[in-house]
């Protein structure tokens, strides 16, 4: 267990932005032996028994292992998820210079608890495009950027300047209050770019729009020799961006990306019969995996009295009958009976009749695609802060949950006498 979740550290550690996370993702899978793809290129090289992956925007990622047994209408077994995290994004122009400070102009992105987000050490990561010449020939890259130390900070107000905090909470206005200031670090910097922008002097061609400063489930289920023998479906993660933000972008949820791949594998093996395809999505399955709200013992009135996952309680089924998870009896029971066969803790969650429920993108993929979900999650606190909290134990039996749906969904699913 140790390992799994000190795996699952060291890859949060390295992807602060879904960019990073996909860069990560890849070279795990380069190294248990998945083969890059290209979607502007054919795929007519796919194989029975081989492994594959494709990104998009360098911010989505699709990975498959195919069956040996694997032939075309057979079904897709998949684990969908999203790269992207509610946090603080810059603006096109981030320089702002104010009452003798440094700032950067950010926007907020997603429905993050932003008052997690004051008086912490913060930094900078993303990816920029570059221009390079090299021999007289000038081409554009795609580059991660990560500043590992911090750098800026956003201070709260001291409570001797609004007496009123402690008893009405912090009210936050989110164009104002949310600009980072820049570290003192950096002060003989500042002060040098702060000299810099007096009117009526040089800017010594400084750019005008930013400071200066500011320029495993898978691979385990595939890693034997012998691991895809006997599959004769095609196990897949996929994992999207812009969830945080409705999923409708080129490689979010909303995108035909899951479509495209599934039309692209299925056709390489049969190009005679266009129905293959709606037979391999009636066959197929989608567990859409995100996180779960645990119990809060300072609220347990926000839970529904039946329906209160615990942190170390195993993964969690969402419901919802009004279609904010896709969950029905069915995707619940195949995959209440996975966790059955190893003794694995399952638990349920509804949300109160009289509260608004959040969504997935399993709705998503399900409406789109057509393909049988069950929404589920870890359960975790302090969710969309900027330190959310999960437990240990989850992170294992998440690990095992998930290891055994890609193992054993083909011989389960061929036991279910029901039309889903």
């Amino acid at each position: 267990m140790a390992a799994v979740v000190s795996d699952l550290v060291d890859f949060l550690n390295a992807s602060p932005t879904a960019f990073h996370a996909v860069d990560e993702a890849k070279r795990l899978l380069k190294a248990a032996g998945f083969e890059q793809l290209s979607e502007r290129e054919e795929w007519s090289g796919l194989q029975p028994g081989r492994k594959y992956f494709f990104t998009r925007n360098h911010s989505a990622i699709v990975a498959f292992a195919i069956g040996a047994k694997y032939v075309a209408g057979n079904g897709f077994h998949i684990i969908g998820a999203h790269t992207d995290s509610p946090c603080l994004k810059l603006k096109p122009v981030t320089k702002i210079t104010k009452g003798g400070y440094l700032e950067v102009g950010v926007q907020t992105y997603g429905g993050g608890l932003w008052y997690t987000w004051f008086d912490r050490d913060l930094t900078i990561a993303g990816r920029v495009l570059v221009r390079e010449k090299k021999d007289g020939v000038v081409s554009y890259g795609h580059k991660l950027v990560r500043v590992q130390e911090p750098i800026m900070r956003i201070p709260t107000l001291a409570i001797h300047l609004d007496r009123t905090m402690s008893s009405e909470g912090l009210k936050i206005n989110n164009q104002n209050h949310l600009v980072p200031v820049l570290g003192t670090l950096i002060k003989h910097e500042m002060q040098k770019l702060v000299k810099g922008n007096v009117p009526g002097e040089s800017s010594g061609g400084e750019n005008t729009k930013h400071h200066p400063l500011l320029l495993q489930a898978l691979v385990e289920s595939t890693s034997t020799d012998h691991s895809l023998d006997n599959e004769s479906g095609v196990r897949m993660v996929a994992l999207f961006d812009h969830e945080e933000v409705g999923s409708d972008s080129a490689q979010g949820a909303g995108s035909p990306a899951m479509l495209d791949a599934l039309t692209r594998i299925t056709g390489c093996f049969n190009h005679s019969n266009s129905k293959l395809l709606e037979k391999a999505i009636q066959r197929s399955f989608l567990v859409s995996a995100d996180m779960a709200h645990a119990l809060h013992p300072n609220y347990m009135e926000k839970h529904e009295e039946n329906h209160q996952p615990k942190l170390h309680g195993g993964l969690v089924i969402k419901h919802n009958a009004n279609q904010r998870y896709a969950t029905n009896a069915v995707t619940a029971f195949i995959f209440r009976e996975i966790a059955e066969r190893h003794q694995l803790p399952i638990q349920d969650f509804v949300v109160r009749n009289d509260m608004a429920c959040g969504s997935t993108i399993g709705p998503i993929l399900s409406s789109g695609v057509g393909i049988r979900t069950v929404d589920i999650g870890a359960p975790q606190l302090s969710m969309h802060s900027i330190r959310e909290m999960c437990a240990v134990d989850d992170v294992n039996y998440s690990y095992e949950h998930l290891k055994a749906y890609f193992e054993e969904f083909t011989e389960l699913d061929n036991k279910v006498k029901v039309d889903c």
